[in-house]
């Protein structure tokens, strides 16, 4: 799998977990939005497969008001994720760290 799909799955995932426990539904139409306009933006990533992650890339491609969208999602889904798919954390952790 490449890196954009990766990304993608990992960003689509934790949007997906804070709508269920945010919102109260499987998927809104804010979230579902906010996940096509994730999706859109991986693809075209300046960077392609060599791409840091999001949060230590110099280039920020998100308009501010979904920068603040995605950073809201993942401060809520990143610490409470550890305990609902360990594994999948620890990869994105690792990735983001090292990779």
């Amino acid at each position: 799998m490449s890196r954009i799909a990766k990304e993608k799955q990992t960003v689509e995932r934790m949007i997906r977990f804070y709508c269920r426990r945010y919102h109260g539904t499987e998927l809104c139409p804010e979230c579902a939005a906010l996940i096509e306009y994730a999706h859109h933006r991986l693809d075209r990533c300046a960077f392609g497969e060599q791409k840091p992650s999001c949060r230590q890339c110099v280039v920020h491609c998100y308009s501010p008001k979904r920068r603040a969208q995605i950073r809201e999602v993942m401060r809520y889904s990143g610490p409470r994720i550890l305990f609902y798919r360990p594994f999948s954390f620890i990869k994105h952790w690792l990735r983001e760290r090292f990779f």
